[in-house]
């Protein structure tokens, strides 16, 4: 949990959206399946999906392991875990299991085969003890799958200065509350600095620009969830920054032209413990 964005739910509930299904949700849960197949998610797998918020990936894994597997979800935030239970409990997942607290709190009666993550190291102090501590859930031959964000790989074209605004606005203020806005091209390194196996890595990027595009709105609900932070920050007054605007100018200066928004990078690594 972050204090500094003044919500309970972290910065990934109040900045990424990911306390519904949203927008960010539909966009992100197809690039988290295939993640998760090809790093080696299969039925009857026992997995742990630390970070979980209201259980998107926690879902896909469900899925993907079958009513013969198990999925534990880790989670801090009470209502996180609270909805994640709910859940599945309205679609009949038996073998889903939300538990609230912290991987440094969490004892486990069975080591798992999978651990799993998304965005749950971008706001982590030291990158390579939590690999390391998430590692040590899994049995000998567990597989370790993480996805992490990427900023620097988020452009328009043709150039946007509205986009550029944006861009800084966000990178600017989840720097200054502690997240890592770059991990998702660190992790190779992390995985080395933690005395992992050298990962395999997938990188995907979500890409469009018509009027029809998910990414203007996803934008928009980006700039919505961090304005408190980024007004307490002194970065941007309210006042200044009128979301519904801003989502109608990336419009007009991209897709009006032909021109596309490619979102930040969403960075998989997984390995497989000898």
């Amino acid at each position: 949990m972050n204090e500094e964005l003044g919500s309970e739910e972290g910065w990934e509930h109040a900045a990424w959206g990911l306390d519904r299904l949203s927008t960010q949700t539909r966009l992100l849960d197809p690039l988290t399946e295939r993640f998760l197949l090809e790093a080696g998610l299969r039925p009857g797998m026992r997995v742990l999906d630390v970070g979980a918020g209201p259980g998107d990936v926690t879902f896909l894994a469900a899925g993907i392991v079958g009513p013969q597997g198990r999925v534990v979800s880790l989670e801090a935030s009470d209502s996180a875990v609270w909805a994640i239970r709910c859940r599945a409990m309205e679609r009949g997942l038996t073998h889903v299991h939300a538990l609230q607290g912290t991987l440094d709190e969490a004892r486990f009666h069975a080591p798992f085969d999978a651990v799993i993550g998304r965005f749950a190291l971008m706001s982590a102090p030291e990158v390579p003890d939590t690999l390391y501590r998430l590692a040590s859930n899994l049995r000998s031959g567990g597989l370790l799958a993480v996805q992490e964000l990427d900023f620097g790989g988020a452009r328009a074209i043709p150039s946007s200065p509205t986009f550029e605004r944006v861009l800084s606005w966000v990178t600017r203020t989840l720097g200054k509350v502690g997240v890592h806005t770059r991990l998702g091209l660190e992790l190779r390194r992390h995985f080395l600095d933690a005395g992992l196996p050298d990962p395999s890595l997938r990188i995907e990027e979500n890409i469009g620009g018509g009027p029809s595009f998910p990414g203007y709105a996803m934008l928009g609900e980006v700039l919505q969830g961090l304005l408190p932070t980024m007004s307490r920050l002194g970065l941007v007054r309210p006042e200044e920054l009128d979301v519904p605007t801003v989502v109608r100018l990336l419009h007009e200066e991209v897709g009006a032209y032909g021109g596309v928004l490619v979102l930040p990078s969403l960075v998989g690594a997984w390995a497989t413990l000898p």
